[in-house]
């Protein structure tokens, strides 16, 4: 039995046995420091790392990261990064001021203030945009394009949908925020524009995945779960279409547009 990557199989009594998700520890390493600590799937981290630190605001383009490097450690991995010389001395003024423990959702702040971070405009346009009904395509391709998680029923995924080619990318982790971290630098590093498509999501969507596609330059971001409230805000204020099932009639609707159903939601 070929298991995907992500997957590993454990043996039970009397014989049995059940392939699970692998979860270890990674520690995002920029210019030999320590970002954050996650607890992820071992796999696509070149693109965790990227991702990330583009989500996160440690850079500004991707030529700021000039090398990496995936390190396995006796207890986890270290996802490693060097930095061109101005990200490089902004990511050292960022830690100057940073005193507060890192972790999954809002990762290396230590105010209020920091964690509704001032975000972009989203993109007004990019490529042809989503046609009617687009939503519920893009999450049903999502949900039958997932090894990971129909091998172990216990895995986020974040996928890019262009209309005019069905989902184009689609990475799985066990974490949702690391999920669309990875896509975040699979995009990057394959050249694709956030703004030119929709991120699909599995999960509900909170404020800090909103402040992440906005940040990547996505203009519209599909769930198949209601929304938070925080998050619908912060949303309308960046020109982020979110697009969420209702949870009074199981519908899709545009949250920065709510008269608009999923049918004429774009």
């Amino acid at each position: 039995m070929t298991l995907p990557r992500g997957a590993t199989q454990i043996p039970l009594a009397g014989g049995a046995s059940e392939v699970l998700a692998e979860e270890v520890p990674v520690a995002l390493v920029y210019d030999g420091v320590t970002q954050a600590v996650m607890m992820a799937t071992p796999a696509d981290l070149e693109d965790f790392v990227l991702g990330f630190a583009l989500s996160e605001g440690l850079i500004e383009a991707p030529s700021e990261i000039v090398r990496t490097e995936i390190v396995p450690q006796q207890r986890g991995i270290e996802a490693r990064a060097w930095l061109a010389a101005p990200a490089g001395a902004r990511f050292k003024e960022r830690r100057r001021a940073t005193t507060g423990p890192v972790g999954c959702g809002l990762c290396g702040i230590d105010s209020l203030e920091q964690a509704l971070r001032p975000l972009p405009r989203a993109p007004r346009s990019g490529g042809a945009g989503l046609a009617p009904g687009a939503p519920a395509r893009a999450l049903a391709a999502l949900r039958t394009a997932q090894p990971l998680q129909d091998a172990t029923h216990a895995i986020h995924a974040a996928g890019f949908w262009a209309e005019d080619c069905g989902l184009v990318l689609l990475r799985e982790d066990v974490g949702r925020h690391n999920a669309l971290d990875k896509l975040a630098g699979a995009l990057t590093r394959a050249g694709i524009a956030p703004a030119n498509g929709a991120i699909a999501m599995t999960s509900r969507i909170s404020i800090d995945l909103v402040q992440k596609a906005v940040t990547i330059g996505a203009r519209a971001l599909i769930a198949p779960s209601a929304p938070t409230a925080l998050a619908v805000a912060e949303a309308r204020a960046a020109g982020l279409h979110l697009i969420a099932r209702a949870p009074s009639t199981e519908t899709l609707i545009d949250y920065t547009a709510p008269e608009r159903t999923e049918e004429d939601a774009a």
